[in-house]
């Protein structure tokens, strides 16, 4: 081998190994901390924690409600392995588990533990948990100084991305448990030409990080690494959402049927971080809270919001409301009263769940 072949070799050799490195872990995250919730994005708000998800009154089932409508082929994709499958439609995915939720929820604490996260909303009874904030230190650059460095330095090192993701548990017709995992993301920016302060502002949910711990939850349930990046690459299907006006009105309307449309919105309304108050499945009903975004140039984003103080906007209460006919189901925005509400503010919450379910 001549000299120039050697080291063609070596610089060969030396890409493959940075490739090796950036095409590594996905994701490695560190949780913020034992910091408080950051609960208050900067358009939307949440309930205090004793009461954010309480849902009263007793279960209620879609029977009533199906009862009167014809059976509906979804736009779904299914693949399973043993008691686990995987279920997409458009860039939504979840885990459908032929386990009950209460033998699901240990494990499923346990997975967001050992993925280095703290959890900062734990209610069994309601099938959800929630994250603290955290960093995917993945992102961090892997350069020679700080592979110099190690550990010892390595918090000196901070990304301008937060991470939550929000877990629900939800007991399906079959008597098995539907798992849903939604991300929340917050990035922050310079908010001056001078570049001397920076704010926190809410990022788009990212369906890559929902899939990438999906798939590692199958793996916490039972599938190897292996069979889980395959049955998440086979997993591929999409359906139609798409926003109309029906009797003046602004509304959503899928390609799917009642219980495909209710699992969907209901991860629409997850990645949204609306406060669902609480929910009637048999009449096709979520009751949600809203709060319309400040006209204040100045925002101090959403962390400023915890540490400056500053006054929040009076939330306001909606339903939203899902109607299916056969393979079809029409989602539309109500006021308190249930009455038809075709309000800016109705007509955003109408965009921001087309925008998701497209």
């Amino acid at each position: 081998m001549t000299q120039f072949s050697k080291l063609a070799w070596l610089g060969l050799s030396l890409t493959l190994a940075a490739c090796s490195v950036l095409e590594g872990d996905k994701v490695d995250y560190k949780s913020a901390g034992k910091a408080p919730a950051l609960e208050v994005p900067p358009d939307l708000t949440q309930l205090s924690r004793g009461t954010r998800y309480a849902i009263p009154g007793a279960p209620v089932t879609a029977s009533s409600f199906q009862s009167t409508q014809t059976p509906a082929v979804t736009a779904t994709a299914v693949s399973a392995l043993g008691d686990v499958q995987i279920e997409r439609t458009g860039n939504q995915r979840w885990l459908v588990v032929d386990r009950p939720a209460d033998k699901l929820w240990e494990p499923v604490r346990e997975f967001w533990q050992e993925n280095g996260f703290l959890l900062a909303i734990e209610q069994a009874n309601l099938g959800i948990m929630e994250t603290e904030w955290a960093e995917n230190r993945a992102k961090l650059p892997q350069d020679f100084i700080r592979n110099a460095l190690g550990k010892l330095f390595d918090s000196l090192y901070s990304t301008s991305e937060r991470d939550k993701f929000r877990t629900r548990l939800e007991r399906n017709p079959k008597g098995g448990t539907d798992i849903f995992i939604s991300h929340r993301g917050m990035i922050e920016v310079f908010d001056s030409s001078q570049k001397d302060r920076t704010v926190w502002q809410p990022r788009p949910a990212d369906p890559e990080l929902e899939a990438e711990f999906l798939g590692r939850l199958m793996v916490k349930l039972g599938a190897s690494k292996e069979q889980s990046k395959a049955l998440m690459a086979a997993a591929t299907a999409r359906s139609g959402a798409r926003t109309a006006v029906v009797n003046g009105q602004s509304v959503v309307q899928l390609d799917d049927g009642f219980d495909q449309a209710w699992r969907r919105v209901g991860l629409a309304l997850d990645r949204a971080s609306f406060t669902v108050e609480d929910r009637d499945r048999s009449k096709g009903i979520y009751f949600v809270r809203y709060v319309e975004p400040s006209a204040d140039k100045a925002e101090p984003g959403f962390f400023g919001k915890l540490f400056g103080g500053s006054k929040e906007a009076t939330p306001i209460k909606y339903r939203i409301a899902l109607v299916s006919q056969g393979a079809a189901t029409t989602v539309s925005v109500l006021n308190a009263s249930g009455a038809p509400d075709n309000s800016a503010n109705a007509q955003r919450i109408v965009k921001l769940l087309a925008d998701d379910l497209k």
